[in-house]
């Protein structure tokens, strides 16, 4: 079991370490001040923790099997994410707003990857495929969390060292940079969402 959870462990940080929506959100947000990353952070793994506990209780293979609510929460995470981006791509121009309540920080991250149908059925692939073959349903939903701890301790990672250059990153020039590439990831990723079936 522990060799299980070790293996699982690594697996999770690597699958972390790809860059993804929440990165792009975490990147804009540092640039506001640290509050506000960190509550992205907070809805972000609020969603990734809803995802693999629906995945070890068995509740995302309802959402996989039926093709009208997976499409449908795929369009709506899509146009949410091209909404950010686009947000994104005007502001850059503009002067440094105040940094945002903690709340619109977090429930960005939170609709992001609940928003997110392939999460979940990247939960339902990715998870049982290191339970040891004895394990229960008690067993599922410590992978689970586990898959939570580490996701959240590499975005804190992430964080701080963007705390530690946010300097760099509030430069006029620098900060439009960052809106910038961050809005275009994010509509391009919205765009793939759309565009990508499965």
């Amino acid at each position: 079991m522990w060799s299980s959870i070790v293996a699982f462990a690594a697996a999770s940080f690597l699958i972390a370490l790809s860059p993804g929506p929440g990165t792009a959100l975490v990147l804009r947000q540092s640039v506001r001040g640290r509050a506000g990353a960190l509550a992205t952070v907070a809805g972000m793994e609020v969603g990734v923790a809803v995802w693999a506990v629906a995945a070890a209780l068995g509740l995302s293979a309802l959402l996989t099997a039926s093709e009208i609510a997976y499409h449908g929460l795929r369009v709506a995470g899509a146009a949410y994410l091209i909404h950010l981006g686009v947000s994104a791509l005007l502001k850059a121009g503009a002067p440094l707003p105040e940094a945002e309540p903690a709340r619109h920080a977090l429930r960005a991250g939170l609709v992001v990857n609940l928003a997110n149908p392939k999460l979940g059925a990247f939960a339902l692939s990715f998870l049982p495929q290191f339970l040891p073959a004895d394990a229960g349903r008690g067993a599922l939903l410590v992978f689970a969390l586990v898959w939570v701890a580490v996701d959240t301790l590499w975005y804190l990672v992430v964080v701080g060292v963007l705390d530690r250059v946010r300097g760099l990153l509030s430069r006029a020039r620098v900060r439009r940079a960052v809106e910038r590439v961050s809005g275009a990831v994010l509509v391009g990723l919205g765009l793939r969402l759309v565009l990508d079936p499965r």
